[in-house]
């Protein structure tokens, strides 16, 4: 039942030192402030380095040849490794859990690309089919590079959003013809992709294609595979296996770290979760020892307030009033300040994150602060605990005063 009569007495006494009660406000609202600012941060680094990895598939492996560094069966050091389709091929259909995989080939020298009397300056990357689920391409317009694309050796492209509204404008890009060199190749799908946007301003074509017409022969520069639900475990075994395979087949010692650059996505996405996970809990530690530094200074008030009202909680126990009746006075009052202050920080905190989030709009390292109304939930429920903690002691003192010392109390 609600009790006027204590309210009015809670509402009087911080009425008579409005000072004394907004700094122990303030100091519990700066508390719960920092809390949600905090998470909110370190959710939107958390998010940042998500959407930069969107591009790829964090259950990848990527590929890519270095120089030798290590003297091997009379080869010497500085020797360069040149990856090739056999590499594929041994990769592809030897090596256990592989899921997608993809080879690139890089044209050599600058490509003029063009249509009609547009130009344009791109990257050109020639790839295989599973090279969409490597870069999670997303194609809006007509289709991916296939297998027949491969086995024909078509003279297909498939371009990013940027190329197309380069060189197209409005007009539409799927079945038309682009210039690479002079050499026409049919646009047969217009992709975006997750994460950088720079990635659409790429174009894509088939690897045999390119190989033939740009005189790469049999030569790649760089493979990249996806292990499915492979655990850290077993991708970081699949990982040792292509080592092995290429150090075989390129002559190179097992132990030369620069000759071929096996980089395990899935290893590096575990340690992101890892440090990510660290400075949840730094923050969290952070946020809790301000709100328990405010707590205190709730409690050390309450101490106060009971030193203040000695002689009157004397002559209510004289009168007859229990020691729940004060103990229940004293923690309704620290509830109350902590709970209003606690809720004006919360509310202040998000307000200030929305904000920073609508600032930082369209950056790739710090994307969409935000705090889940769980996490608010739960501040919001740690608040009110902590302040019937920090009115306890002081509300357990005033309930044990003896009637006849509190009357003596100057």
């Amino acid at each position: 039942m609600f009790d006027f009569d204590k309210w009015q007495e809670i509402f009087t006494t911080i009425a008579k030192n409005p000072l004394r009660t907004f700094l122990t406000a303030w100091s519990v609202a700066w508390g719960i402030w920092m809390l949600i600012i905090l998470l909110g941060a370190g959710k939107g680094l958390q998010n940042g380095a998500e959407y930069q990895m969107s591009d790829d598939a964090i259950n990848s492996i990527w590929i890519r040849p270095g120089e030798t560094s290590i003297p091997f069966r009379g080869t010497q050091v500085g020797r360069r490794i040149q990856l090739t389709n056999e590499d594929y091929d041994e990769i592809a259909g030897r090596v256990d859990g592989v899921e997608y995989i993809t080879s690139r080939f890089y044209p050599a020298g600058i490509l003029s690309v063009s249509y009609g009397k547009e130009y344009g300056s791109f990257s050109v990357r020639a790839v295989h089919p599973d090279h969409q689920y490597l870069e999670n391409t997303l194609v809006v317009e007509g289709r991916y590079i296939n297998e027949k694309d491969l086995r024909d050796f078509r003279k297909v492209v498939v371009i990013g959003e940027r190329v197309k509204e380069a060189l197209f404008k409005e007009e539409a890009a799927l079945g038309k013809y682009i210039k690479l060199n002079n050499l026409l190749f049919k646009v047969v799908g217009v992709f975006r992709d997750e994460g950088q946007e720079g990635e659409t301003e790429l174009i894509y074509l088939p690897i045999s294609t390119a190989q033939r017409t740009f005189n790469g022969a049999n030569r790649v520069n760089q493979m990249m595979l996806t292990v499915g639900d492979a655990s850290l475990e077993e991708s970081q075994l699949i990982t040792q296996d292509i080592h092995r395979r290429l150090a075989s087949r390129h002559n190179f010692s097992m132990e030369d770290p620069k000759a071929v650059y096996v980089n395990n996505n899935v290893e590096n996405y575990q340690n992101f979760l890892n440090v990510m996970l660290g400075i949840r809990f730094f923050i969290w530690i952070i946020g809790i020892g301000t709100i328990l530094a405010g707590i205190v200074g709730v409690s050390n008030i309450m101490m106060i307030i009971v030193k203040e009202r000695t002689r009157e909680f004397g002559i209510r126990k004289a009168l007859g009033a229990t020691p729940w009746s004060i103990v229940s006075l004293i923690l309704q009052e620290s509830i109350f300040i902590t709970s209003i202050a606690g809720y004006a920080g919360l509310i202040l905190g998000i307000v200030v994150l929305e904000g920073v989030g609508k600032l930082m709009q369209g950056t790739d390292f710090f994307r969409n602060p935000e705090v889940d109304f769980g996490i608010a939930i739960q501040a919001t429920i740690l608040l009110v605990v902590c302040g019937a903690l920090a009115g306890l002691i002081p509300a357990l003192k005033a309930a044990n005063i003896r009637p006849i010392v509190a009357l003596r109390e100057e």
